[in-house]
C-alpha cells in the first residue's frame, strides 16, 4: 500500500528558507577579506588650490582658495599648504579653479628668486591678449611702445626676460584670448628699463616681439 506524504506546513518552508538564507550570509562573511586598518590607507598631500578662475594680478583672499589633497607625485615644487600664508600675495600670473598654488604664479620671494643679478621684476600689461598668449616664462622679448598719433613704435625694452606669463594648455594656465589673463606678463629688467615701462604703460599701447635666438 502507497503510502500518501503529508503536505509542509508553509511555516516549516519559511524556516527552513531563513535558515539556508543565514548560512550563506555567514559563508559570505567568513569569506570577506578583513578590512583595512585607516593607518595603512594611502594619504594625500594637502595642497592649496584656486576656488575659481583668478586673473593674474589677484590680490589672494581666503574666499578665493580652497583646501584639496593631491597623491605626493602630483604635488608640484613649490606649492602651498596652508591657505593663511597666502592672503594678500598677488597673482603674477592666472590660475584655473583647482590649479594649486606655486611660488612662481606669485609676485614675491618664488618670483624674484628667477631674477638675474642687477634687474627688477617689471609687470606689462599689453593691450592685444593674443599677443601676450604668444610669450611664455624662459622666453626672452622685445617690448614696443607707441604714443597715440605716432606713425611708428619704439622699443622701450629689448631682450627682457619672461618671468611669467598667460598660459596655454601645456602649463595650466589660460590661453592668450581668454581675458581671464589680462594681457600681464612679469618681465626681468634692470631698474631704468622698468622705470621706462612703467612710464609708457601710461600713455602709449604696449606690444611686444620675439625676437630669434642670437
Amino acid at each position: 500500500m502507497v503510502r500518501l506524504r503529508r503536505p509542509r506546513s508553509p511555516a516549516t518552508l519559511l524556516r527552513r528558507c531563513l535558515a539556508a538564507a543565514l548560512a550563506v550570509g555567514a559563508l559570505v562573511l567568513a569569506l570577506r577579506p578583513p578590512p583595512v586598518p585607516a593607518a595603512a590607507l594611502p594619504t594625500g598631500t594637502p595642497v592649496v588650490t584656486a576656488a575659481a578662475d583668478l586673473p593674474a594680478g589677484t590680490v589672494l583672499t581666503a574666499d578665493l582658495l580652497t583646501a584639496a589633497e593631491l597623491p605626493a607625485a602630483a604635488v608640484p615644487a613649490g606649492t602651498a599648504t596652508e591657505p593663511a600664508a597666502l592672503d594678500g600675495r598677488v597673482l603674477a600670473a592666472p590660475l584655473r579653479a583647482g590649479e594649486p598654488v606655486t611660488d612662481v604664479r606669485l609676485l614675491g620671494p618664488g618670483l624674484t628668486a628667477l631674477l638675474p643679478p642687477g634687474q627688477v621684476a617689471a609687470p606689462v600689461r599689453l593691450a592685444d591678449l593674443a599677443v601676450a598668449g604668444l610669450a611664455a616664462a624662459g622666453d626672452r622679448v622685445d617690448v614696443l611702445a607707441t604714443a597715440p598719433g605716432a606713425a611708428r613704435a619704439e622699443v622701450v625694452a629689448s631682450g627682457a626676460l619672461v618671468l611669467a606669463a598667460p598660459g596655454g594648455e601645456g602649463d595650466g594656465g589660460v590661453d592668450g584670448d581668454d581675458p581671464g589673463g589680462g594681457g600681464l606678463l612679469v618681465l626681468a629688467v634692470d631698474e631704468a628699463t622698468a622705470a621706462t615701462l612703467a612710464a609708457a604703460a601710461t600713455t602709449a599701447t604696449l606690444t611686444l616681439s620675439l625676437p630669434g635666438a642670437a
